[in-house]
């Protein structure tokens, strides 16, 4: 069964639930599919009235935004050990080269690694253990932490949502060249904010392994 239509049999409220959970605990840390399941409710909201695109957009903010404080929390608390048993646990999301690339990000852009990071997948497991590992300062962490929660998962449930409605309307005038037309409107509009996450990991490749980011 798909994720939307499983998503179809359960309420709202539980829906609202299972987006804030899911969303908080991938980025806690730990590796779990977040952007599908947004995405999947957003679209699930533009077709069906009992689940209201506002309240879902911020559960998965506060999941965001709370999982990652805790995220940090903890990779401050445990430090590099708790990296290395990371790697036993999930040596794909947790390789030695998955954490030097993410290493090197937070080296060169700091701050703006937690907020790009939201757009990139591997970033977003990564950012809130990794940046309290690095010790980057909290008022930092926080201020990079609320504005890239808000944007990616207020920005995403937006974008999804309305592109589901546009599409539903023009579906029905123009049969499936309008659903075509209002899909690749969406993924236009996201791809324009990955991209620059993208070239954010990518540009930081090229650094030296980083020192520990100091108080």
């Amino acid at each position: 069964m798909h994720v939307q239509e499983w998503l179809e049999t359960v309420p709202a409220v539980a829906v609202y639930a299972l987006v804030g959970i899911v969303i908080g605990l991938e980025s806690l840390g730990i590796p779990l599919p977040g952007e599908i399941i947004l995405v999947s409710s957003a679209l699930l909201a533009s077709q069906h009235g009992d689940i209201d695109p506002v309240i879902l957009g911020a559960c998965a903010t506060a999941g965001a935004i709370i999982g990652d404080s805790i995220g940090y929390a903890i990779g401050r608390k445990g430090g590099r050990p708790l990296l290395a048993w990371l790697g036993g646990k999930f040596p794909r999301h947790f390789s030695e080269a998955h954490i030097a690339t993410a290493e090197r990000s937070f080296q060169k852009w700091g701050m703006w690694a937690v907020f790009f990071g939201r757009f990139v997948a591997l970033l977003r497991i990564f950012a809130g253990p990794l940046a309290g590992v690095l010790r980057m300062p909290y008022w930092k962490f926080l201020t990079a932490n609320v504005l890239g929660g808000i944007l990616w998962a207020g920005g995403t449930t937006a974008v999804i949502y309305y592109v589901g409605i546009v599409a539903e309307s023009w579906l029905k005038r123009f049969s499936w060249l309008g659903l075509v037309a209002a899909v690749l409107i969406g993924v236009t509009s996201m791809l324009v904010l990955k991209r620059k996450a993208k070239k954010t990991a990518s540009a930081a490749e090229a650094m030296p392994t980083p020192a520990p980011v100091g108080d």
